[in-house]
């Protein structure tokens, strides 16, 4: 609150046994501020410049005790890169881990673009490394000073980051927005790359306008229009079954891991999961019954994303979550067909699991990482699949196991709520993704249409 209400004392000197200190006091509000200062001229021009404000009419802000201009002027010299780091911290214990580390990356982007020196600072690998993993993690600022390396970089960084309130200046805001659609060596970002680095910018500035140090989001008046992104799946990425067998198969020959992971794709290939679902299923969320031809069912009540355990607050890697779309503690039951019981009881015998029922760990028993998945998924490929197949999109990541299973559900004839209920999705959501996946259903609606009209015999010939 803003205040008139000030009252401006004399200076005291303190004779100490080393020094004398003079210190000057003011009050807003009954609320008393004092300031020492190791030289008498340097007290007297502070209280110069207090009583000058007072004289002017100007009021006092009664929670930092200074005249409305300073104020005005502490807050618009804010540097985006201390605004960024406050606007982390505010978002921190609301994001999941994963999130975290998304929006320190776009932020430290953002923060690079945006200094006064485009020549005289650290290399952008460094400079992006010490602003993503240590300013914009609150855990790794909490835990203490970054390696030298990074403390280089965060000092130039700090001294020529610009003010937020530079980005009124069109040209300025420009240089902001092109951050998010462009790398600092020019390549331009994909799609929901673009949209998670122009989130966290938007993000940042709404919280400086928020705290009155930008008047208005310069962002607005960009008429760019952004990168469009892809919602549909590629149907040049969905295998076959054959395709799918063989990949599944011939996981188990690369590597130490490689045993480990037949199970874990064909889970992903026959009952749709995410890998995040994959790695967090336990025995206990399985029904496996032994009875040749029978169906099980899998109920997944949590996910397990990898992430590191500096963006975690807990400590340890890849803590346990809700279901994507999901309310926390909200499950969904997927069916288990005949041929993926007999992997995950092979996976099972084979390997047992991890103390909390986990299905799929590494052997000692921590969470598999996506880097280790993905190279042996790559390995296999290169396999099985021809020269021309490798160069293409046919089931490039692990995750392209998830929409060859929803194609075929949806292919297969099996009603869209009933697969947006197995997939995890809405069902408006689930068409308009594998829209272009779904193939081959014309004849069968015919037949349908036929046997509920009791089409028996053919029409009479009406021209007849």
């Amino acid at each position: 609150m803003l205040s008139h209400d000030v009252r401006i004392w004399g200076i005291r000197a303190y004779k100490g046994k080393k020094r004398t200190t003079y210190t000057l006091r003011w009050s807003v509000a009954s609320s008393n501020f004092p300031e020492t200062f190791t030289v008498k001229a340097l007290a007297e021009s502070r209280r110069v410049e207090l009583v000058a404000a007072q004289r002017r009419g100007e009021p006092f802000d009664d929670m930092a005790g200074l005249p409305e201009s300073e104020m005005r002027h502490r807050l618009t010299s804010v540097s985006f890169y201390v605004n960024a780091m406050e606007f982390m911290d505010m978002k921190w214990p609301a994001l999941e881990p994963g999130s975290r580390r998304t929006l320190a990356g776009a932020l430290a982007t953002a923060t690079l673009a945006l200094v006064d020196d485009e020549e005289g600072g650290p290399k952008h690998r460094v400079g992006y490394r010490a602003l993503s993993s240590w300013a914009f993690n609150k855990t790794a600022r909490g835990a203490g000073q970054p390696s030298d390396e990074h403390a280089e970089a965060i000092a130039w960084i700090e001294k020529h980051s610009i003010p937020l309130s530079a980005l009124a200046d069109p040209k300025i805001a420009r240089t902001a927005y092109n951050s998010t659609t462009t790398s600092h060596d020019g390549k331009q970002f994909a799609p929901d790359t673009y949209r998670n680095k122009m989130k966290a910018l938007s993000g940042a500035i709404k919280y400086g306008i928020e705290l009155d140090r930008l008047t208005s989001n310069p962002l607005k008046k960009i008429c760019t229009t952004p990168p469009r992104r892809v919602t549909t799946v590629d149907r040049r990425v969905v295998v076959n079954p054959s395709q799918a067998r063989a990949l599944i198969s011939e996981v188990q020959r690369h590597g130490p891991t490689g045993p480990r992971l037949v199970g874990f794709f064909a889970t992903m290939y026959y009952a749709g999961l995410r890998p995040s679902e994959v790695l967090a299923l336990r025995i206990q969320d399985c029904t496996l019954p032994k009875k040749r031809g029978a169906w099980g069912s899998l109920c997944l009540a949590g996910s397990t994303p990898y992430s590191t355990p500096i963006w975690t607050d807990e400590g340890v890697e890849s803590p346990r979550k809700a279901l994507k779309h999901r309310a926390k503690n909200e499950s969904r039951t997927v069916p288990a067909c005949p041929r993926l019981l007999l992997h995950l009881r092979a996976h099972i015998e084979e390997f047992g699991t991890a103390e909390d029922g986990r299905l799929f760990f590494r052997a000692d028993g921590g969470p598999l990482r996506y880097a280790t998945f993905a190279s042996v998924w790559s390995q296999a490929r290169e396999t099985v699949l021809s020269p021309t197949q490798c160069e293409s999109p046919l089931a490039k990541r692990p995750y392209d196991l998830r929409h060859a299973c929803v194609s075929t559900w949806l292919n297969a004839g099996v009603a869209a709520p009933q697969v947006a209920e197995w997939a995890g999705h809405s069902v408006e959501m689930l068409l308009r993704t594998y829209a272009k996946c779904i193939d081959g259903q014309e004849d069968l609606a015919r037949k349908r249409i036929e046997a509920a009209l009791e089409w028996t015999e053919p029409e009479p010939d009406l021209d007849a």
